[in-house]
């Protein structure tokens, strides 16, 4: 447990006395208030779903008449454009303060709110990773006929500086997507039937409860086991029931007692992934660096062996000292792979094929091999 010895006047409900980071909580009070509680740096990740300021002008109807349940809530409602961005760049300065320099933030929003949102982020100095689109595979139509149905909502992804060493999991994006790099297209529908919690009149509790696999996707993405991870508008507890899941530890900042309750109750049935081995991704980046020679003294390449591209088209011979040759260039796998291309690089690993019965196999295999071999003298 972290903890400064600062003390903090007014904090909010189930906030410390003393500025000490206490995770798996929900703290009840103002946003700004609860964070500016909360000790500098001591954050990994925090996501936002700030109020969209919809400014709705009256109540919306089907072609039958009924009412559609929308976003009329007070916490929605803002005087002007004015009140909206000093709300914003309040939430966000707090946020940016107990943020950890290599932490991340993500926040969500819709046409009305997110390109505010964008620039504010940009004037307090948080640099744009990414801008994701959440496409929504089963959204509301538009009723009345007057604009294109809104089936999207925008996730802007940012450091607190151009330099920050935040945690991307790319492999760990890439196996989700079965073995494709993901993009910043992410469809995934709406938050429906069991997963929507409804309140003691069978509505549904919150307007805009966002679904478990769109933060299951993010805390994938962005953290790592036992990252602490902050949501400043916590709501019904998604980013909680998810960061549960996941192994990361949360802190949600909720006002309305109707949504604590109903955030407390459904984290509560949340069964954590007890196995740590079955969450992390290892990056390729970090695993022990084992050179080609290695492979070929093992035996696993004996010298002459022909490698080819997946094509067929290129080839080259193991050299005794771990190069390769081909008709017009010799050097390292990468080298060779290279220039047989006339490309200004290459990963010889995954270039480089050799035959295996009737297939052909990326000698990244025989690399593999002798990284599970060697085990922890590798670390």
């Amino acid at each position: 447990m972290a903890e400064l010895k600062r003390p903090v006047k007014d904090a909010p409900d189930g906030a410390l006395k003393t500025r000490e980071l206490k995770t798996n909580v929900i703290l009840r009070g103002d946003c700004i208030a609860s964070m500016n509680a909360l000790p500098e740096n001591s954050i990994d990740l925090i996501f936002a779903d700030p109020p969209y300021n919809m400014q709705l002008g009256g109540e919306l109807h089907r072609p039958d008449n009924s009412r559609v349940d929308g976003v009329d809530d007070e916490w929605d409602r803002f005087d002007n454009f004015a009140a909206y961005d000093k709300f914003t760049r309040a939430w966000l300065a707090a946020a940016r303060r107990i943020l950890k320099d290599t932490g991340s933030l993500w926040v969500i929003g819709s046409y009305h709110n997110i390109f505010r949102v964008g620039a504010t982020l940009q004037d307090l100095g948080f640099w744009m990773l990414n801008d994701i689109v959440w496409r929504k595979s089963n959204p509301m139509p538009n009723f009345r006929g007057t604009r294109f149905t809104n089936a999207h909502e925008t996730l802007i992804w940012c450091s607190k500086s151009k330099d920050a060493r935040y945690t991307f999991n790319y492999e760990a994006m890439k196996n989700l997507n079965e073995g494709v790099q993901m993009r910043s297209d992410w469809t995934l529908p709406l938050c429906t039937g069991e997963e929507r919690l409804k309140g003691d009149d069978g509505n549904k509790l919150h307007p805009t409860q966002k679904p478990e696999a769109l933060l299951y996707r993010v805390l994938l993405a962005a953290t790592k086991p036992g990252d602490v991870v902050l949501d400043p508008f916590f709501g019904t507890g998604t980013t909680g029931a998810a960061a549960k899941l996941l192994g990361r530890r949360y802190i949600g900042l909720e006002q309305d007692p109707s949504y604590i309750a109903g955030a407390k109750e459904r984290i509560a049935k949340v069964v954590p992934i007890s196995d740590e081995s079955l969450l992390a991704t290892p990056s390729k980046r970090s695993e022990p660096r084992i050179p080609f020679g290695t492979v070929v003294e093992r035996g696993l390449l004996p010298v002459g062996t022909v490698l080819s591209d997946p094509t067929g088209r290129f080839t080259a011979k193991v050299r005794a000292d771990g190069t390769l040759i081909s008709s017009d260039y010799r050097g390292s796998i990468h080298q060779v792979g290279a220039a047989v291309q006339g490309a200004p690089a290459c990963n010889g690993w995954t270039f480089w094929h050799v035959r295996m019965g009737k297939s052909l196999v990326a000698i990244d295999m025989l690399r593999q091999k002798v990284r599970a071999e060697m085990g922890p003298a590798l670390q």
